[in-house]
């Protein structure tokens, strides 16, 4: 049984005027005196501190509410349930955080992920401010919004993100953090990846800047639009060009530019479930197109039409093989 936490009777008004707040900065016309009088309530007493601290956690994780209050709702200061809502989303406060946390994990099904793809699967998802987040195939982030930071933790697999201005004032910074460091987004559209022990990022508009986990006060750097590096712990790579191949995932595709066919075949099978392999007389063969990830039969299919090699599958596609063409 989870042990729920909850706000106690003194604190119920307090949480309400929260989610009034909250409600309100969700607006798409907040003017500067509602900001300042945001401030000032917010800063007259710890308990509204407090309560804002729950806020803004809970609107770190607005994508992931029941329809009945997600943004787009709360984006409605005329709507008659308007009060109802109020204190739908006081609630949520009052049993935050291990009743948002029982929430969650029930949501995903047992997956402890904030968010999360499947295999084969490309999501976007809008964040509370505006942030726009895509999720590769098989990749999981948890979000953390608080008064010092947006921040976007990566668990797995590879996620594109377009910033958007913070909703708060003064504004916070916007970061994306692997197990090897914290990446800082400087106004800016760009992808993260991490595998075998380090983090890929790709900048395509803007600049960011990395913080290795384990590095000195000298072992960041600044990535400007149009560059790519990999780094770990300790030490940022050489940044190399951007090419498209870097989010055309977001598309839907796999671009290919000569590619040898082994390092094509594990980026397919990330996209599927179950087991491709490569011929080792064949693995050093040169991959050009571009191949649709939703299909990968059809990705193999074009690939045995164009080149020299063959395409079998076994146990209704679970194990597929490709090795050189029969004379």
């Amino acid at each position: 049984m989870v042990d729920v936490q909850r706000a106690g009777p003194a604190d119920t008004e307090v949480l309400e005027e929260a989610a009034e707040w909250l409600m309100t900065l969700s607006a798409g016309d907040v003017t500067e005196a509602q900001r300042a009088d945001w401030l000032a309530w917010r800063s007259s007493s710890p308990a509204r501190a407090q309560a804002w601290q729950r806020a803004e956690r809970l609107m770190g994780k607005l994508e992931g509410l029941p329809p009945a209050l997600s943004m787009s709702a709360l984006d409605r200061p005329a709507d008659p349930g308007r009060r109802a809502m109020i204190s739908r989303l006081a609630l949520l406060l009052a049993v935050l955080p291990a009743g948002w946390a029982s929430w969650r994990l029930a949501d995903q099904q047992g997956w402890a992920a904030d968010y999360r793809s499947s295999v084969g699967e490309c999501r976007q998802l809008t964040l509370a401010d505006g942030t726009q987040v895509y999720l590769n195939t098989d990749s999981a982030i948890d979000i953390r919004f608080d008064g010092n930071e947006r921040f976007i933790q990566l668990r797995r697999g590879e996620i594109l993100v377009q910033t958007a201005p913070d909703i708060v004032v003064p504004a916070r910074p916007l970061r994306v953090g692997t197990r090897e460091g914290r990446m800082q987004a400087l106004g800016t559209r760009f992808s993260v990846r991490e595998r075998d022990g380090r983090t890929w990022l790709a900048v395509v508009e803007g600049a960011v800047r990395i913080e290795p986990a384990g590095g000195g006060a000298n072992a960041g750097a600044v990535v400007q639009a149009g560059e790519r590096v990999d780094f770990n712990a300790y030490k940022v790579g050489r940044p190399m060009p951007v090419d498209l191949t870097a989010t055309a995932w977001t598309q839907g595709m796999l671009l290919a530019d000569s590619m040898r066919l082994d390092e094509f075949v594990a980026e397919l099978a990330r996209y599927q479930r179950g087991f491709i392999r490569c011929d080792p007389r064949i693995a050093g063969l040169r991959i050009s197109g571009a191949f649709p990830v939703s299909d990968t039969r059809r990705s193999l299919s074009m690939l045995e039409s164009t080149y020299a090699l063959q395409v079998s599958a076994h146990m209704n596609g679970y194990w597929t093989l490709l090795s050189p063409a029969q004379p």
